[in-house]
């Protein structure tokens, strides 16, 4: 997957920035002309030093490269947030299948809303409002209540914590086990608050038009400053220089919204979506085929001596 062929990458145009900055690229060397001619015309000798624009050309592509990083890191961080989703909503399922409620009925629902969590996140970071593929999981009423709902992926946790909450009260639920649940429920609203920063904070605005002004005034500039010793060869050389520094302008951008399906390389939400749905009831077809576990009193794990405040207030809860 990852050892793609050197010359099928150096040709590929779809998925990469050029369409978005060709046209830029061609209005500068189109500047880049006129200034030759001008200069062939009338004579004109700028007179000006390459040296200082080689020095300013140095220090623009380091700004952009920093951008191009900082975009990065939100890229990246965003995935390490849904790597750790997809690991949260397998341990949440299997302790509801494991130490839950021995009913079918509990079981398919719990392991149902814990699916649906990841398709609540998806929809909205993207703003997305079909719910079409979420019929398949929840009843018709359930899809519209959580269609109508302000925040689907807290009404998803709000869901999952009733089932517990229902679960630990009837006595079916190892309190051990209902801490260390709670614990991952809360955790996948951790992650998906974190993906909500990386969304509505974007990068500075300042600095992007800033650097953009810097980058026209440059590459405006260059011509001129290069024309009395590249002569007819100007166009190219501004070519050379304008499509890498427009490119990682346009990469940094890119790299703002991980989440948009507007947005080159942006994360695969569906196919992690699926690949923890598929997961969860692989699983569960598993455990509902091995049968559930017997697991003597004695051995059965005991919660610990020292609990946590906000545990034993859940607890406390539970128990009145």
């Amino acid at each position: 997957m990852y050892r793609q062929d050197f010359w099928y990458e150096v040709f590929k145009w779809h998925g990469s920035v050029s369409p978005y900055i060709a046209v830029r690229v061609l209005i500068f060397c189109g500047i880049s002309v006129a200034v030759h001619a001008v200069v062939e015309y009338t004579g004109v000798q700028t007179g000006l030093g390459v040296a200082p624009y080689e020095i300013v050309g140095v220090v623009l592509a380091l700004i952009l490269v920093t951008r191009t990083n900082a975009g990065y890191d939100r890229w990246y961080e965003a995935r390490k947030l849904w790597g750790g989703m997809v690991n949260q909503c397998r341990n949440l399922a299997t302790i509801g299948a494991v130490y839950g409620p021995q009913n079918r009925d509990w079981q398919a629902e719990f392991a149902r809303w814990v699916a649906v969590f990841p398709h609540a996140c998806m929809r909205s970071l993207r703003g997305d409002t079909d719910w079409r593929d979420v019929e398949r999981l929840l009843s018709p009423e359930q899809t519209a209540q959580l269609a109508a709902a302000p925040h689907s992926p807290t009404y998803v946790a709000n869901r999952i914590a009733q089932l517990l909450h229902e679960a630990m009260r009837s006595g079916q639920f190892d309190r051990f086990a209902f801490i260390q649940a709670e614990h991952e429920r809360s955790s996948l609203i951790d992650h998906i608050g974190g993906c909500e920063r990386i969304m509505k904070t974007p990068l500075a605005r300042v600095f992007s038009i800033k650097i953009r002004h810097f980058l026209f005034v440059y590459l405006i500039a260059l011509p001129i400053a290069i024309v009395d010793k590249t002569g007819v060869m100007t166009p190219i050389i501004v070519l050379l220089v304008a499509y890498p520094l427009l490119s990682l302008d346009q990469i940094g951008m890119e790299l703002q919204n991980p989440f948009s399906v507007d947005s080159l390389s942006h994360l695969p939400l569906a196919d992690i979506t699926a690949t923890i749905e598929r997961n969860i009831f692989d699983q569960q077809k598993y455990l509902q085929a091995s049968g559930p576990l017997d697991i003597p009193a004695a051995n059965r794990p005991q919660p610990a001596h020292v609990v946590l405040s906000h545990d034993t207030a859940i607890l406390n809860s539970t128990a009145n």
